[in-house]
């Protein structure tokens, strides 16, 4: 079969990278390479390199299954579709006749969203599309999605309350920076890839890059970089710090204030307390480095940032990401060249809304009156940490059968012992996925999902649309996620909500965009590109921010909102405050007595979590969980690399392995999510990290747990338990 050109389908967590496809004389897929003329193809990230691993793997769920064991194994049998989609319906309208269908839920996961299932399913009205809408005419609110934990609060929350816009309506302009803050991410290990690649040409052309960070990343390594290392957890309060100086030394953009802004003075009083001596105590950072930094950011040519997940994952996520861009706009450095800009309107490619469901109502589902704000932007989607309290305590009733998509709930989840009881009593539960999940252990029907190789769909890239070919057919009996759905939407009686296939898909994605199918088939590399309107800056200032073509901004005030219409109509903060998390140095000194190391989590990138830790080449480059430590931190404790340590918290203990480096800042240490499951080495099995983490903490806006800013402590494992402790009943008394 030779080469053909196509979109990546191993993850769905970018718009799809342009790839070249070799196959081996089985017609089977062999490799992968960039195809540098195709959107996103210029670099892949890693996980490509393992694509025949991944689309072959023996683990990969090949038929539908049904339980045969008890709950808690996963022990099945195999069986058709047609049993499986009529078990499933079948359950499904019983618990609707005795309890009501609001008692049925579904869970959807980064596994899940791909474009057209994000589109298709997306909840009408939702600024966010990790959710799925597919049992609203079921008569179900009771919608859940990954959003809940992740992305939400830097992707939707923040931006939408402070400019009215969403972070993908806004881009960082790098190419054009002279100042870039990398501030709680690592582009080295994102997905796409892309984005690294433009930060080592801005480093190359003389662009200064500040890393703030408690680890010290592959973009410290690049010339003209600075690492500045900050207390996990304190980001908002040197925001904070930053806008202080600007406001003290009348730094800031005065005309952009005065014209343009609401809640500047009480935002100004607020902040008088975070002085550089007052920021230095809480980040760490010297008095020094933070006025240099401030003055910086006001002084550059174009001052820009990447940022992620290092912000959001505390008790004051959502404000702290509000910080920022609160300070970006008082530096000036808002939608100017270099800067953090917003996207024109006129260059997305025009995508329907009009088969978007809307939810049967979120007075109806068990998040009523619990996160609205989470609530108001996401569709009227129910958060999904309420779940384990609605299955086990009925509160405020029970959620009684819940469908798994593309997730992994046990393992992503703070506290899974908790989780493990809600599944357990459940009625009945479906799990979809590629491989069996922890979660699989307690469902009863367990169905076996496609990459995204095995899939007619699309790709969506801001201004253009690329026809997702598909490449292979699905491997034995696996289906795409969409089709799924799809199938289940029909044999609940309302499948003409949705396209059945194909044509109807692309027919209605391409409705009201001025193209037909036939003009996507034709075009090169099939791939539509629609008109690109010049870069105009300040757009605020021309109308191009609102949608009735008014100056301004889209939000409530038609301002920049420094203080939030929004958060202040349910309760909270108006202005961006920084709080400690519950559990932190400053904040429980006498469980830091006990707990002395700040612990955070997260992915280990690039291997999308639990997802593959059964591929050989990962097991073979990640053999074990490692733990990372500072070097100075683990000689207190007698700790080499490689050593088996145990990593504890004030809720539970987890093994792995040491990893001993001066790339973390003392004091702090971070563990991999991922383990767990039911797949890979045993010390990945036995490392779920979240049997550490705490389903009490979060942040009150967003819901999102505190997974950043926990305390721990760690100890060199003086023996490896070699199996199960069992009693010796010759030993008597003494045993």
């Amino acid at each position: 079969m030779g080469k053909k050109y196509g979109v990546c389908g191993l993850c769905f967590h970018s718009p799809g990278c342009g790839v070249t496809i070799s196959f081996d004389e089985e017609n089977r897929i062999d490799r992968l390479e960039p195809d540098p003329d195709a959107p996103l193809g210029r670099i892949l990230c890693p996980i490509a390199d393992s694509v025949r691993e991944v689309v072959y793997s023996d683990k990969r769920l090949k038929h539908p299954l049904k339980r045969v064991g008890p709950k808690g194994t996963h022990e099945f049998e195999q069986i058709s579709w047609d049993e499986a989609f009529e078990t499933i319906v079948d359950q499904l309208n019983e618990l609707r006749e005795k309890y009501g269908p609001e008692t049925v839920g579904i869970y959807a996961g980064t596994g899940s969203y791909e474009r057209s299932f994000k589109d298709i399913y997306q909840l009408k009205g939702s600024e966010i599309y990790l959710a799925s809408s597919v049992l609203f005419p079921f008569g179900s609110p009771n919608t859940f999605g990954v959003g809940a934990p992740c992305y939400t609060s830097l992707g939707v929350l923040a931006p939408k309350l402070t400019m009215g816009c969403r972070h993908i309506d806004m881009f960082s302009d790098v190419d054009n920076a002279d100042l870039i803050l990398v501030w709680g991410t690592d582009p080295s290990t994102s997905t796409p890839p892309e984005m690294f690649e433009r930060l080592k040409t801005a480093s190359e052309e003389g662009a200064e890059i500040i890393v703030i960070d408690p680890r010290k990343t592959m973009a410290t390594e690049l010339e003209g970089s600075e690492w500045i290392k900050i207390r996990p957890g304190t980001d908002g309060a040197l925001a904070l710090g930053l806008a202080h100086i600007l406001i003290r030394d009348n730094l800031y953009d005065e005309e952009f204030v005065e014209e343009w802004t609401v809640g500047f003075d009480d935002f100004s009083e607020y902040v008088k307390d975070f002085f550089p001596e007052q920021v230095s105590r809480i980040t760490g950072i010297s008095e020094s480095k933070i006025e240099v930094l401030a003055e910086s950011i006001v002084d550059a040519e174009g001052a820009t940032y990447l940022m992620y997940t290092g912000l959001e994952y505390t008790k004051s996520g959502v404000q702290n990401i509000r910080a920022v861009m609160v300070l970006w706009a008082l530096a000036g450095q808002l939608d100017v060249e270099g800067g953090r800009c917003f996207l024109r309107r006129e260059n997305s490619f025009p995508l329907p809304r009009s088969k978007q469901i809307e939810t049967p109502g979120l007075d109806k589902s068990i998040g009523k009156d619990k996160f609205p704000v989470y609530s108001r932007f996401c569709g009227g989607e129910p958060h999904a940490s309420l779940l384990p309290k609605s299955i086990i305590d009925g509160d405020p009733y029970k959620i009684r059968s819940l469908i798994v998509l593309g997730a992994s709930l046990l393992t992503s989840w703070p506290n899974p012992r908790v989780w493990r009881k809600a599944l357990c009593e459940l009625d009945f539960m479906v799990s979809i996925d590629l491989q069996l999940t922890a979660d699989a252990a307690y469902a009863d029907i367990v169905l076996p999902s496609t990459t995204g190789f095995e899939q007619e769909s699309y790709c969506y890239y801001g201004n253009a649309l690329r026809l997702r070919e598909k490449i292979i057919d699905p491997v034995e009996e696996s289906m795409p996620p969409y089709d799924i759905l799809a199938e289940l939407a029909k044999r609940l009686g309302y499948g003409d909500l949705y396209p059945q296939n194909k044509a109807e898909l692309l027919d209605y994605i391409l409705s009201e965009s001025g193209y037909t199918v036939e003009d996507l088939m034709k075009a090169e590399r099939h791939v539509l590109r629609g008109p690109r309107a010049e870069m105009v800056y300040r757009k605020w200032e021309t109308g191009l921010l609102r949608a009735d073509g008014q100056p301004g901004f889209e939000t409530p005030s038609c301002k920049f909102e420094i203080k939030s219409n929004i958060l202040e109509e349910y309760g909270y903060s108006g202005i961006p405050r920084y709080e400690e998390s519950d559990e932190t140095p400053i904040s429980n000194p006498e469980v830091f007595k006990k707990y002395p190391l700040v612990f955070g989590t997260g992915p280990f990138k690039p291997d999308m979590k639990s997802c593959l830790r059964a591929i050989p080449s990962f097991i073979e480059k990640y053999p074990y969980p490692v733990v990372e430590m500072n070097e100075s931190d683990a000689e207190d404790r007698g700790v080499k690399r490689g050593d088996l340590v145990s990593i504890r918290t004030a809720r539970g203990a987890v093994r792995m392995r040491a990893f001993v480096t001066d790339k973390i800042m003392k004091g702090f240490v971070y563990a991999p999510v991922g383990g767990g499951g039911p797949l890979g080495p045993d010390e990945w099995k036995e490392a779920n990290v979240n049997l550490l983490t705490d389903l009490e903490q979060f942040d009150e806006i967003s819901g999102f747990p505190v997974y950043k800013t926990l305390l721990c402590q760690i100890t060199k494992k003086k023996r490896k338990r070699k199996g199960i402790a069992v009693q010796d009943p010759s030993l008597g008394c003494v045993g």
